[in-house]
């Protein structure tokens, strides 16, 4: 059975053998390239099945390096592995076309699990991250329930758990005219219109 192929792309060399070295045991790993533009030739070159990359390359970054590459080959899965924990790096990867997002502060086994997940096509996104998107495979849906604000997140799950306004604003302590003011922020950061729409939204982010 062949292995998936595998290509790495950090311009740190440490980091590109350390890379190999979790994978290779796994993967075959076809290649590792240093900057954004070595990485748009190796990918198309290569056409591997998963790229691990890092977000700041020289050349050109991995966020764009990411976008070019998904435009000319939609298929491939793409697994950052980056020391950026802020949440707008996570969500601009995710609507650059990621399918995880690995620390560079985990373990090993994190970066092999977060591998094994996305080639399945399923997502993956850091531990403590506080939204469980693991078992979603909507790039783009995981991006804009990432703008969320924390308090938009719990009126979410509240509204996908059927509650009423009046039942929502009961629970978090707040007024009725501020829930209805939470739901038509996230109406719009989420382009849905309906509480079908907002539901299936909530499942995709894991919360509920």
């Amino acid at each position: 059975m062949r292995k998936p192929r595998i290509l790495t792309a950090d311009d740190h060399p440490l980091v590109r053998d350390g890379c190999r070295s979790i994978l290779e045991t796994h993967y075959e790993i076809v290649g590792a390239v240093s900057d954004g533009r070595s990485l748009l030739e190796a990918a198309l070159r290569l056409q591997p099945d998963l790229i691990v990359l890092d977000i700041s390359m020289p050349s050109l970054n991995g966020l764009e390096a990411a976008r070019q590459i998904k435009a000319s080959l939609p298929e491939v899965k793409l697994l950052f592995f980056t020391m950026h924990s802020e949440q707008s790096y996570l969500q601009a990867a995710f609507e650059a076309g990621a399918g995880g997002y690995v620390l560079k502060s985990a373990e090993s086994d994190e970066l092999l699990l977060a591998a094994q997940l996305v080639l399945k096509g399923q997502i993956y996104v850091p531990k403590g991250v506080p939204v469980g998107f693991r078992s979603t495979t909507d790039p783009g849906r995981v991006a804009k329930t990432l703008t969320l604000t924390p308090r938009e997140r719990e009126v979410l799950q509240l509204i996908a758990e059927g509650k009423s306004s009046k039942d929502i604003a009961n629970t978090l302590q707040i007024s009725a005219k501020t829930v209805e003011y939470h739901r038509d922020n996230i109406k719009r950061k989420l382009g849905v219109n309906t509480i079908a729409g907002l539901t299936r939204s909530a499942i995709a982010g894991g919360l509920i």
